[in-house]
């Protein structure tokens, strides 16, 4: 149940006569096992059934757009029945700010269910569904432990905000999902590349020669360009994923430098920007055309805001160039929109306000539902389930001391993440940029990972005198509690997150901190 302890990329230097074996270098270099073991499966089904039960269970409930729903679920209505969004009070095409493919994601459910709330909320419910196991399946190949890994489903499974977004037409869901199918990929391209050198040196390859004799065959990176192609996709939700990309890139060189000087490569890092950085070239002509795809639409159809802003402006418009000019001119006002957006908003927050739960928002209210009170109220609050995001601060500040401490790669990339999905957000506060607390979605999974990561360090071997045996039990009780407590505090607020018609009083005693959560 510990944490499967793997190389770190402060590793042996090149080879000389006096270098570790093969075996101890095989040993540096492997990443965790992770055989394929069915029961681990069928516990990670489990857990991923009941994340499941959880968001389909009356996804149709409450009735009606809730929140931005009026503008998404609209938008994915028109997207499939027209091409490009519209503008039905203008009745005319519509100005959005937000690239296209979540809205067609979001359309696929009311595709088959129809245009009404199971139907725009559906695809939302399967992405999130989705996402739990995805974090399950990461979490394992991370730290070799299914105990950690369903842990860490639970936790996703039972957080009030992954909660309510799963079951609102929004289009985090989405963007947090592709940016954990990116992190995802990356770590399967890392496994799979130390692993060929491990096939390299075992077969007597020599990585401390010259030449490309001195590395293993040519092959293609599958799970790094997937990686690439989900950043893309992501983007092609929101463009926030983008600040990903740079400690993607990062951790694509750092990982490659730390696995050639395990392996005794001579120049560890000038053979690596040789060796990988035409990779990046040829990943972001993928990306760009990934990219332009999602606005098939808009593209091959003439009705799109903006479509032909060269004709109507009086300028020439070339075919195909002039449409990408015109999809240029777009992206222009959608920026423009973006860096500019300051309009005060009661539900607005401040990146340092996210994770203390600062100021959630309210998605639907009605006090007119009968609850058996003369007084009722029935709302959705999208909120973190307290006990969870309550510990993600000392788990940070854990996760730092021991990235430190153990210069372990999967704390470094954990944190990575966070940081650039959080800290960005900083400089927008400068400008009093309007945000909200659900823009911190893509990165809970990361936070979770790093509550994760300290568990299992309780688990694991320390300094303190207690037997392996009995450190291991201990914490996997305060893992175990500590899950309970999380789902025992979703339940508490599970009126809340999915609109029950409460007493007045039962929903004011859920307002922990007063007029902050209303």
């Amino acid at each position: 149940m510990t944490i499967a302890p793997e190389a770190t990329a402060s590793a042996p230097q090149p080879a000389t006569p006096d270098a570790p074996a093969v075996s101890d270098i095989r040993q540096r270099l492997l990443p965790i096992e992770v055989k394929f073991d069915p029961w681990a499966w069928l516990a990670m089904g489990v857990v991923t059934l009941i994340a499941g039960i959880l968001r389909f269970v009356g996804l149709g409930s409450p009735k009606g757009k809730i929140f931005d729903e009026i503008y998404y679920a609209t938008d994915a209505h028109n997207i499939w029945r027209l091409g490009y969004e519209w503008d039905e009070k203008a009745n005319s095409a519509g100005y959005v700010v937000h690239p296209p493919f979540g809205k067609w994601l979001i359309g696929i459910g009311e595709q088959i269910f129809g245009y009404n709330e199971v139907g725009w909320r559906f695809s939302a419910a399967l992405f999130g569904t989705a996402s739990v196991l995805m974090l399950m399946f990461v979490a394992r190949r991370l730290f070799g432990s299914i105990a950690l890994a369903c842990a860490a489903g639970l936790l996703m499974a039972f957080d009030g905000m992954h909660f309510v977004l799963s079951r609102s037409a929004l289009l985090d869901m989405f963007l947090m999902f592709f940016v954990l199918a990116a992190f995802t990929c990356l770590v399967l391209d890392r496994q799979q590349r130390r692993r060929r050198w491990v096939k390299f040196i075992e077969a007597g390859g020599d990585p401390a020669g010259r030449g490309r004799a001195s590395r293993p065959s040519f092959a293609v990176p599958w799970w790094r360009i997937a990686a690439f192609a989900m950043i893309t996709l992501a983007f092609s939700v929101k463009w926030s994923a983008m600040a990903f990309v740079p400690i993607m890139v990062i951790l694509v060189y750092w990982w490659e430098i730390g696995a050639r000087r395990v392996a005794g490569v001579r120049r560890p890092i000038v053979d690596t920007l040789l060796d990988e950085t035409g990779w990046f070239l040829v990943m972001l002509v993928f990306a760009f055309f990934l990219y332009l795809s999602t606005w098939s639409g808009w593209l091959l159809t003439d009705g799109g805001y903006n479509r032909h802003w060269l004709r109507d402006t009086g300028g020439t418009e070339l075919p195909v160039l002039g449409a990408l000019q015109n999809l240029w001119h777009y992206h222009q006002m959608a920026y423009d929109f973006h860096i500019h957006l300051d309009d005060a908003h009661t539900y607005q927050s401040w990146p340092w306000q996210w994770l203390l739960l600062a100021r959630p928002v309210a998605f639907y209210w009605s006090s007119n539902d009968p609850c058996g009170s003369g007084n009722c109220a029935a709302e959705v609050v999208l909120n973190g389930t307290p006990a969870l995001w309550w510990a993600f601060l000392p788990a940070l500040a854990a996760l730092v001391w021991l990235a430190i401490s153990r210069r372990d790669w999967r704390a470094g990339a954990i944190l990575g993440f966070i940081a650039m999905g959080w800290l960005p957000w900083f400089y927008y506060e400068l400008d009093n940029r309007t945000m909200f607390f659900f823009y911190a979605l893509p990165i809970e999974p990361f936070l979770i990972l790093a509550v994760v990561y300290v568990l299992g360090a309780i688990m694991g071997p320390g300094k303190d005198g207690l037997p392996d045996e009995r450190r291991r039990m201990t914490g996997a009780v305060i893992t175990g509690a500590f899950v309970l407590l999380v789902a025992l505090n979703f339940a508490y607020f599970y009126p809340i997150f999915t609109g029950q018609s409460i007493p007045y009083e039962s929903w004011l005693h859920r307002m922990w901190l007063g007029n902050r959560w209303i």
